[in-house]
């Protein structure tokens, strides 16, 4: 039990302690975060474009015949053979066209023949009527004969070698090296002239045709190297050409990418890349400095209170684990280089050496955290 008198003393010694440890928790507030600073670092970098598009063929060669009605014999080839130029690709049923150069071959024979008789004949009677035996008339029908026979035979020879021709389109050669790539014929069927019956990759050449916006369309030049993405890896290739003209709807261009080495890439593939355009000096922070928030980047600067101060930034491209500042920061400054995602504008630091730093302790909520309670 407390004696009266004394409890006004104890109350007012319980309001100067109360007092005290406000004035001691407003002179040293309790930093919130561990952190380390780093300055930014300005170094030349390679810029790059990035796009997606299709690869395909460099160029494909449509393979048909020019004969109609003919039955397919049998086919030399499956899709994904590699072929050069010359290859039997397939071979139609020949028996007709070997009966037609076999007539053309018989009249070519007989030709000859009359003309043998036609020549002789000529200058039998061209030596009589030099001897006044019989007329001239008689002499220029033999010889009129002579060369009447001359021109069937040269009727005859180009009916043979027609006939030669038309053999021949039996068997389908390919017309390039390459790899067919497409095959719509089996054997037993019966085709007809320009069909197409098989395609063929020339030189068995790919190439990535990417889709770009105007904007970045002018930076890319001929020659340029670009690097596809594979499921093994990045394919490099060479730009071989850029569109002269843009979609007038979608204001885009299109670059054609020879790809020497496609690797697993496939025609008819849809891949993403990059076109290396030129290098330049970027000014570079860690990529876990950069917040973002709203749609806008930010990063955190230390003022000389230990206090955090969002600064708004403009980033630019993505350097392996580090970002372009393109706006916003200077080489001088020094910003968080890790936990900045916990921060706040304003939150009291302990700024610490770079590697000295314990484990990161937050306020209890990472940002998703925050967004998930704001919910």
């Amino acid at each position: 039990m407390i004696p009266s008198a004394l409890r006004p003393l104890l109350v007012a010694g319980l309001i100067l302690a109360v007092s005290a440890c406000s004035r001691q928790e407003e002179t040293e507030p309790a930093a919130s975060l561990t952190v380390t600073l780093v300055s930014p670092q300005q170094r030349n970098v390679g810029r790059d474009v990035v796009a997606s598009g299709a690869v395909s063929a460099w160029e494909e060669v449509s393979v048909g015949v020019e004969l109609s009605g003919l039955r397919v014999a049998t086919t030399e080839v499956e899709v994904g053979s590699v072929v050069a130029k010359g290859d039997v690709l397939l071979r139609l049923d020949a028996r007709t066209m070997e009966s037609q150069l076999l007539q053309s071959e018989a009249s070519v024979a007989e030709a000859r023949t009359n003309l043998d008789v036609a020549e002789r004949k000529a200058a039998r009677v061209r030596e009589l009527a030099n001897e006044k035996m019989v007329s001239l008339q008689d002499a220029e029908e033999a010889e009129a004969a002579r060369e009447s026979a001359r021109a069937r035979l040269n009727t005859a020879v180009a009916s043979r070698d027609a006939a030669r021709v038309q053999r021949d389109f039996t068997v389908v050669r390919a017309p390039v090296d390459g790899v067919v790539s497409a095959r719509s014929v089996q054997p037993g069927q019966v085709v007809g002239a320009g069909t197409e019956l098989l395609r063929i990759i020339r030189d068995g050449r790919l190439e990535w045709r990417a889709e770009l916006m105007e904007k970045d369309l002018m930076l890319v030049e001929v020659g340029a190297t670009a690097l596809v993405k594979s499921d093994q890896g990045e394919v490099r290739g060479t730009v071989r050409r850029v569109s002269p003209a843009l979609d007038e709807q979608r204001r885009t261009g299109t670059i054609y990418v020879d790809l020497p080495d496609p690797g697993v890439l496939r025609a008819g593939m849809f891949a993403q890349g990059r076109i290396v355009v030129g290098a330049s000096q970027a000014l570079l922070v860690p990529g876990d400095a950069v917040v973002r928030r709203d749609g806008r980047a930010y990063v955190f600067t230390i003022d000389e209170d230990n206090r955090a101060r969002e600064v708004g930034v403009e980033v630019g491209g993505t350097f392996g684990d580090e970002v372009e500042i393109r706006d916003g920061l200077a080489r001088t400054d020094k910003v968080v280089a890790r936990g900045a995602g916990f921060l706040g504008d304003g939150d009291i630091v302990k700024v610490v050496a770079p590697g000295s730093e314990p484990a990161a302790k937050g306020r209890g909520k990472s940002e998703g955290d925050k967004a998930g309670a704001g919910r």
